[in-house]
């Protein structure tokens, strides 16, 4: 009975030790980062603002994924898939993650447009500053 007890109390010290270690390698979320690669510039993003207007949901601008080149990660950074120019197998490049080369539609786009506050940004050069190159 007493090796039984003295097993889990090391498994238990083990646990006690290396939880520090093991939440500090869960993933972050990233704070405010500059997406950059537009001509007309850089977008200044601020994550955990988005993150709260979602409500918290990464699926709402993080899509599951996909076959062609499956996540490392649960959540990953946009341009860690989706590359200046298509390559293959991808087939969305990194600017069309975002919106259309019109940015009439797509991720930004569309939920900004939704916006009943009328606080979200609607044209280019509202988000892409040339600062942020």
């Amino acid at each position: 009975m007493s090796r039984i007890v003295r097993v889990l109390v090391v498994i238990a010290a083990v646990g006690l030790v290396a939880a520090p270690f093991v939440y500090a390698q869960a993933a972050k979320e990233p704070g405010v980062v500059i997406l950059k690669g537009a001509p007309m510039g850089g977008v200044k993003f601020d994550h955990p603002k988005h993150s709260k207007t979602a409500d918290g949901k990464c699926e709402t601008c993080h899509h599951a994924s996909k076959p062609e080149m499956a996540a490392k990660a649960e959540q990953q950074k946009c341009g860690d898939c989706h590359t200046k120019a298509v390559t293959a197998p991808m087939k969305t490049k990194y600017q069309a993650a975002f919106h259309d080369p019109m940015a009439k539609k797509g991720t930004c786009v569309d939920c900004h447009a939704k916006d009943t506050t009328k606080k979200a940004p609607v044209k280019c050069a509202d988000c892409h500053k040339k600062e942020n190159a």
